[in-house]
C-alpha cells in the first residue's frame, strides 16, 4: 500500500471507476515520483479488478488537469543520468500502454489545462472530453523547452492525426490550443459546459462503449495520410526536412530535428517500438545543454518574474482603471489597444482630435481582423473599441490613475505633454514614459511628483510583443514600481524591472549585437556571411535586416547623444568599428533603412529584395575572412559581456530579468536560455567563457575583455543564478 497515492479511486454502482489525480504536495499534478508510484499501483489494481469494472474515467481535483513533466528532474539531467532517464521513460510509457489496453473503455474528463505529459495521459485514453473553459490550453509544448514529449506523445499524435498534421499542428512548434481549437484539431472529442456535465458525459460514454479501443489497436488500422514507406509520404519528407531547415536556419536547436526524426521513424514500426525510438531521442535532448538552458529561462526565470519576483514587497495589489495615453502614433495606438483589450478605459490624446481618431482606428483594424478570423465576437470587439476615447483636450484625462506618454524621443516635447495633464489626472496617478533610450531621472525633472514617475518601455508591435521593460529613476518610489508591475500583469505583459541609464538594458544591449555585425561589414567581411552568422547563431532576424527595420538614423542619433553625454561627464569615448559604416551609409549613400526605401538591403515598393550590391563595392575586401565561429560569437559575446556590465552598474537587478528580457525583448537566441544563461552554459562554464572572451579580445579589440566581476565569479566556481 502506498503511503501517498495521488490517484483517488471511486467506483460507482454502475461499475465505472473514477480516478481523480490530486497530488497532495503540489498545486498542480506533474509526472514526479509520486505520480509514477501512484499510477503503477492504480494500473496494477485496474488489471487485478478488471472483471468487476465497467470502465474508467480519469479526471483531476486541481484547477488544471495535469501540468506535465517534472521540470526539476529534467533540468538536472546530465549525460551520466541517461540510463536512469531511459528507464523512467520506459515505465511511464508502459503504464499508459497498460491503461489503454486494459480491455475496458477509458475516458479522460479534462477539467482544465492539459499540456505536455498531461495531454499524453489523455491521449492514452479512448475518449477525451474537455471542460469548455476560456483559460484552458491543450498541447505538447515540449519543443519550447528544448525537449520532445516523453510519454508517447509523438507516436500517438502521429497515429491520431497523421504524420504531416501531427508535426505541423502539435509537435514542431508546441502550439497551445483553446478548447474549441483542440476540438477542431482532433486532440479532444467533445466539450462540456460544466464540470458536472463533464463527468456525467464521460461516465455515459464509458457505459455506451464497452468494447472501446484505440484506433491503432484496431484491426486494419492505417496511419492517416499513410506511412513513410508509401511513395507519396516518402516524397513529402524532403519537403518537411527542407521547411524545418529553413525555419531553424542552422541555429543550435536540436529538439525540432529530433522530433521530426522520432515521428518519421516511429511511424514505420509498431507503437511500442516507436515509443522506444522516442525515448532515445528524448534522453539525448534531456541530457544536453540546450534543454537545460531553455528550461532555466522559459520555466524557472519566467516563473520567477510572473510570480512577482521583481515587485517590491509590502504594497497592496493595484488595479489600474482609467489610463491616459499621450500620443496616438504607432506606439501610443498599440498601448491603447493593449489596455482596452484588457478591460481598461483609455483616453487617447494627441495634438488634434483627428490624429487621436487615427490612433483609435488602429484598434478597429486589429479587432476587425480578429472577428474575421473567428477569434473574437462582434460584441466583444465593439466593447474593446468603446473603451478608447480619442481626444485633443487635456481635461479629458480627468481621473486617470495612470498616464503613459508615447510622443517623440525629445525631452522638451515630453516635458510639455506632462505639464498639460499633471494637474488634471488623479493626484496619485503613475506618470510613465514609453521612452526607449532617454534616462528616466532626467525626464522626471519635468514633473512635480518624481516619486510617481517611471519608465514603461513597450516593444513594437505592442499587441504582439510580450515584454514590458520597467525603468526606475533616482527618485522613483517603490510604490510606483509595484503599481507598474501590477499594471504589466493586468494587460498580460511580462515585466522586467531595470535601473536607469541611457538605453536601459534592452536598447543598450541589442545595439552591441548590431554594432558588431556592422563592424564586420566595415572590416571587409562578406555581408551575406555576416547575415548567415546571425541566423546560425540563432537570432530570429539577421542583424543587417534588423537594422534596416529599425532605421539606420535612429541608432546613429542615439550614438551621437550617448557620446555627447559621455564627453560632457568628462568620460572617454571609444569609437566602434560600426560608426564609419553607418555614417557612410547615411551621409555618402543616402541609405537610411527600409522606411526610406534603401538600407543594407534593396527594396521595391517597400518589399525587401536582396542585399545592396554597393556593400560589396564599397566595403567588402575579396578574400578577407575570419573563422565563422568567431563571426557568430562576436555578436553573442558582445551582448553577453555588456549584460555583465549592466549587472555591475546596477542597470540590471536580477539574472531572471536579464535572461527573460533578452529573450522576449531583443531576440537573443532561444537555445541559449538568455544572455546570462548563455555564459553559464558555455562549454567549460564561466571559466570557459572567460577564456574565449580573452581570445576574441586579442583578435578583435578590448571590448571583448571580460569584466573583473565575471573573472572573479569564474575563479570562485560560481554561476549567474
Amino acid at each position: 500500500m502506498l503511503d501517498k497515492n495521488m490517484i483517488r479511486w471511486e467506483q460507482g454502482s454502475d461499475g465505472v471507476v473514477v480516478l481523480t489525480l490530486d497530488d497532495p504536495g503540489q498545486l498542480v499534478n506533474t509526472m514526479n515520483q509520486t505520480y509514477v508510484d501512484s499510477m503503477e499501483a492504480t494500473v496494477a489494481r485496474l488489471e487485478a479488478e478488471r472483471e468487476t469494472l465497467a470502465g474508467v474515467v480519469l479526471t483531476s481535483a486541481k484547477k488544471s488537469f495535469f501540468a506535465g513533466g517534472d521540470i526539476g528532474l529534467m533540468s538536472r539531467a546530465r549525460p551520466k543520468d541517461a540510463a536512469e532517464l531511459s528507464e523512467l521513460c520506459t515505465v511511464l510509457k508502459s503504464q499508459l500502454r497498460r491503461l489503454e489496453t486494459l480491455g475496458r473503455p477509458v475516458a479522460a474528463a479534462l477539467n482544465g489545462t492539459a499540456l505536455g505529459g498531461g495531454l499524453e495521459i489523455a491521449l492514452a485514453c479512448h475518449h477525451r472530453i474537455a471542460l469548455d473553459l476560456p483559460g484552458s490550453r491543450f498541447g505538447l509544448p515540449e519543443v519550447t523547452l528544448g525537449l520532445l514529449p516523453g510519454a508517447g506523445g509523438v507516436s500517438r499524435t502521429v497515429r491520431l492525426l497523421g504524420l504531416q498534421d501531427a508535426l505541423a499542428d502539435v509537435l514542431l512548434k508546441g502550439q497551445q490550443y483553446r478548447p474549441q481549437e483542440a476540438l477542431t484539431k482532433g486532440l479532444v472529442h467533445e466539450l462540456a459546459p460544466t464540470r458536472e456535465e463533464l463527468l456525467a458525459r464521460a461516465r455515459q460514454w464509458v457505459l455506451a462503449h464497452p468494447d472501446a479501443a484505440q484506433p491503432w489497436d484496431t484491426k486494419g488500422f492505417r496511419i492517416p495520410g499513410g506511412t513513410p514507406s508509401q511513395p507519396e509520404v516518402a516524397a513529402s519528407l524532403p519537403v518537411l526536412s527542407a521547411q524545418l531547415r529553413k525555419h531553424l536556419r542552422g541555429a543550435n536547436m536540436p529538439a525540432p530535428r529530433n522530433i521530426l526524426a522520432a515521428a518519421v521513424e516511429s511511424a514505420q514500426v509498431g507503437l511500442e517500438a516507436g515509443q522506444k525510438i522516442e525515448t532515445s531521442y528524448l534522453v539525448e535532448l534531456m541530457t544536453g545543454q540546450v534543454s537545460t538552458n531553455m528550461m532555466q529561462a522559459f520555466f524557472y526565470d519566467m516563473q520567477h518574474i510572473n510570480s512577482g519576483g521583481s515587485r517590491p514587497d509590502g504594497y497592496p495589489r493595484h488595479t489600474a482603471r482609467r489610463v491616459g495615453v499621450l500620443g496616438a502614433g504607432m506606439m501610443g495606438a498599440g498601448i491603447a489597444y493593449s489596455c482596452a483589450r484588457s478591460g481598461l478605459l483609455v483616453v487617447l490624446k494627441d495634438v488634434s482630435h483627428d490624429a487621436a481618431r487615427k490612433g483609435k482606428a488602429y484598434s478597429e483594424r486589429l479587432v476587425g481582423k480578429a472577428v474575421a478570423r473567428g477569434r473574437l465576437t462582434r460584441e466583444a470587439a465593439d466593447e474593446i473599441i468603446a473603451r478608447i476615447v480619442p481626444t485633443e483636450d487635456p481635461a479629458d484625462l480627468d481621473g486617470c490613475d495612470l498616464v503613459i506618454e508615447a510622443v517623440f524621443e525629445d525631452p522638451g516635447v515630453k516635458r510639455r505633454v506632462f505639464g498639460e495633464i499633471e494637474g488634471v489626472v488623479a493626484p496619485d496617478a503613475v506618470l510613465a514614459s514609453n521612452t526607449s533610450t532617454l534616462p528616466i531621472t532626467g525626464l522626471a525633472k519635468g514633473v512635480t511628483r518624481p516619486e510617481d514617475f517611471i519608465g514603461l518601455h513597450f516593444f513594437s508591435p505592442v499587441d504582439k510583443m510580450p515584454l514590458l521593460e520597467i525603468i526606475t529613476g533616482e527618485k522613483t518610489g517603490p510604490h510606483t514600481v509595484a503599481k507598474a508591475v501590477d499594471f504589466a500583469r493586468q494587460i498580460g505583459k511580462t515585466p522586467i524591472v531595470v535601473g536607469d541609464s541611457r538605453g536601459f538594458f534592452t536598447s543598450r544591449v541589442i545595439s552591441k549585437f548590431i554594432d558588431e555585425a556592422v563592424a564586420m561589414v566595415g572590416e571587409g567581411l562578406h555581408p551575406a556571411s555576416v547575415e548567415q552568422a546571425g541566423s546560425q547563431a540563432g537570432y530570429p532576424t539577421p542583424p543587417l535586416r534588423l537594422l534596416d527595420e529599425l532605421t539606420l538614423t535612429l541608432p546613429r542619433k542615439i550614438r551621437d547623444e550617448t557620446r555627447a553625454a559621455v564627453l560632457a561627464e568628462g568620460g572617454q569615448w571609444r569609437p566602434h568599428g560600426s560608426e564609419q559604416v553607418m555614417d557612410r551609409m547615411i551621409d555618402e549613400f543616402g541609405r537610411g533603412g527600409r522606411s526610406s526605401g534603401a538600407g543594407f538591403y534593396e527594396y521595391t515598393e517597400g518589399t525587401r529584395k536582396s542585399l545592396w550590391p554597393g556593400l560589396y563595392e564599397h566595403f567588402t575586401v575579396p578574400g578577407r575572412e575570419i573563422p565563422f565561429e568567431d563571426m557568430k560569437e562576436r555578436m553573442l559575446f558582445a551582448e553577453a559581456l555588456d549584460t555583465v556590465r549592466c549587472l555591475d552598474e546596477g542597470v540590471l537587478r536580477s539574472v531572471p530579468d536579464a535572461n527573460v528580457g533578452s529573450l522576449l525583448g531583443i531576440g537573443f537566441p532561444a537555445w541559449t536560455g538568455g544572455v546570462l544563461q548563455y555564459i553559464n552554459g558555455y562549454p567549460g562554464g564561466l571559466p570557459g567563457f572567460v577564456t574565449r572572451a580573452r581570445v576574441l579580445a586579442a583578435r578583435y579589440g578590448e571590448r571583448f575583455e571580460p569584466p573583473a566581476s565575471l573573472v572573479a565569479k569564474a575563479e570562485r566556481g560560481e554561476r549567474y543564478a
